[in-house]
């Protein structure tokens, strides 16, 4: 006898088949695009030399692996960036915990964040490097500008648009400031930071690649501007879709853990 599956299942059953469908669907395009990319350079469709090909590629990151220390550039890639990404994170929550706790300081400061906010980043990069030399210092503040003024009036908002009858009722059982802080307003911008976070990171990398365009002798950035100079497009392509993976792991690592949290939230 034909079992008949309830509401709950059939729902579940057709959020796996769709989950299933978008997987075979990011996998068929990708595997498209790669193959349509190796036909269109082998038959001449488009020029090799200055669009590369997968085939290519693949030899070129054997290349660079065994004679240009290519792992040790994305490592110093990596490190950059995430130095610049916790020091935005850090900075974000202290100072939007200060222009909180002070509506007056938030709204002396509220037109230079946005002024600043606002300013291309790129044009900081020169003036760093007067300041503090061409080092990873210079790139690691550049990646931070590129994020940090964004995601403090990014933060703040969130915790000025908390429920005010939470607050409200701290205060009324003889809380503090201090209280309503760490028992209302953080956690309930934690979701909140984890958005941040996703884009912060992928703003982060931006920044760190254009401090190694201009003060850099490593890195992915220095390999993608030498490899223009030079005329290795294979070096230039190849280090953007490397950037391209790392963004990718990036945000699926904080995507991960933003699960994990909201699992954990429910469970208590």
């Amino acid at each position: 006898m034909k079992k008949t599956l309830s509401a709950q299942e059939l729902y579940l059953k057709s959020v796996r088949h769709t989950n299933h469908a978008v997987l075979f669907w990011r996998i068929f395009l990708g595997i498209l695009f790669i193959s349509a990319w190796e036909l269109c350079a082998g038959y001449k469709i488009i020029d090799s030399f200055i669009f590369s090909s997968p085939s290519k590629l693949i030899r070129c990151l054997n290349d660079l692996l065994l004679h240009q220390n290519l792992t040790w550039q994305i490592g110093i890639t990596l490190f950059e960036t995430l130095v610049s990404f916790f020091l935005v994170i850090a900075v974000s929550l202290i100072f939007s915990i200060l222009l909180w706790r002070s509506r007056s300081l938030s709204r002396i400061l509220e037109p230079y964040m946005v002024m600043l906010n606002s300013l291309p980043k790129s044009a900081l990069a020169p003036l760093l490097i007067v300041w503090l030399g061409t080092n990873y210092k210079t790139i690691i503040l550049t990646g931070m500008s590129v994020a940090v003024f964004g995601s403090i009036m990014s933060l703040y908002t969130g915790f000025i648009e908390v429920d005010a009858e939470k607050i409200k009722l701290i205060y009324t059982l003889n809380g503090t400031k201090h209280d309503a802080l760490y028992k209302v307003i953080l956690p309930a911008n934690i979701p909140n930071l984890f958005s941040i976070m996703k884009v912060n990171i992928g703003l982060c990398l931006v920044g760190v690649i254009i401090g190694e365009f201009i003060a850099a002798k490593q890195g992915l950035g220095y390999l993608i501007i030498y490899g223009s100079q030079v005329f290795k497009m294979d070096w230039v392509i190849l280090s953007i879709l490397i950037l391209c993976i790392i963004a990718m792991g990036f945000y699926l690592l904080l995507d991960l853990l933003e699960k994990l949290y909201h699992k954990n939230t429910q469970r208590t």
